[in-house]
């Protein structure tokens, strides 16, 4: 594996950390075509059951390395572009529709496809200097990996217009106001160890649930109300086959706390 992105396995949780703090975790071709084939191993590995995305050093992620880009479309080669297709929407629907828990580690800024890498997280954790950016329009680009799904979702239309054309830094507080941010640690320190302690809750959940649960989400802000009836059918059908609903349901009556096993 490159040592541009880091994985670490623990407790059932799988902490998947960017790795090129120097560069502010810039996603160059090498950590793209990384974080695509690990996301998609992970979304398989049965014995993850929550992930969390991080960044090493000060910065979550600061989106396309454009040092890269800049001589790509020197070269003339269309590789500048051709990376949406090949690199950022495979990403994006691994990590969008991962099925399992993500928590978003999000300590310092995330800007382009940083943020947009950020939002596709269930869960967000943001601290004092976490700030995100949506800088696509500062170079002439418009967004992409998922930022016009996933971000008017949680903030209204309206505001992510706003957010996409403006380009202009959203701070930690004003972040977590808009949703962009589910919790807010104290220090920046403590961004890391909150989001995988969250990680380990969901860890020790119902895993086929909460998959389920995030595919209902998905199609329910949507589709119709006979598609999400549709889903929600399939959904109740798959869970109910599962041990951790038989289980869960006899401790239930038992008065007793369940214990979830991810099957």
């Amino acid at each position: 594996m490159s040592d541009t992105l880091l994985v670490e396995r623990a407790d059932g949780v799988a902490t998947v950390t960017l790795n090129r703090p120097d560069a502010y975790n810039a996603l160059n071709d090498e950590l793209k075509v990384a974080l695509r084939d690990t996301l998609g191993e992970i979304a398989e590995d049965s014995a993850v059951r929550a992930v969390v995305v991080a960044g090493a050093g000060k910065a979550f992620c600061a989106g396309q390395d454009l040092r890269e880009h800049v001589a790509s479309l020197e070269a003339g080669t269309g590789a500048s572009l051709s990376t949406v297709s090949e690199h950022y929407n495979p990403i994006t629907l691994a990590l969008g529709g991962m099925p399992k828990p993500v928590v978003a580690a999000v300590r310092g800024v995330a800007a382009g496809a940083g943020a947009s890498l950020a939002l596709l997280a269930d869960f967000r954790i943001g601290g004092p200097k976490t700030s995100f950016l949506m800088a696509f329009a500062n170079v002439g680009l418009a967004g992409d990996t998922g930022i016009s799904w996933t971000l008017p979702r949680l903030v209204g239309h309206a505001k992510a217009t706003e957010l996409l054309l403006l380009a202009e830094p959203v701070d930690a507080q004003t972040a977590f106001g808009l949703g962009m941010l589910t919790r807010l640690a104290e220090t920046d320190d403590e961004v890391l160890p909150a989001a995988q302690a969250l990680a380990a809750r969901l860890a020790a959940g119902p895993t086929v649930a909460y998959g389920q649960i995030k595919r209902e989400l998905a199609a329910g802000g949507s589709g119709s109300l006979a598609d999400a009836l549709r889903i929600e059918a399939e959904a109740q059908s798959t869970c109910g086959h599962t041990a951790d609903h038989r289980d869960a349901t006899a401790a239930f009556v038992a008065k007793q706390k369940p214990v979830f096993k991810g099957a």
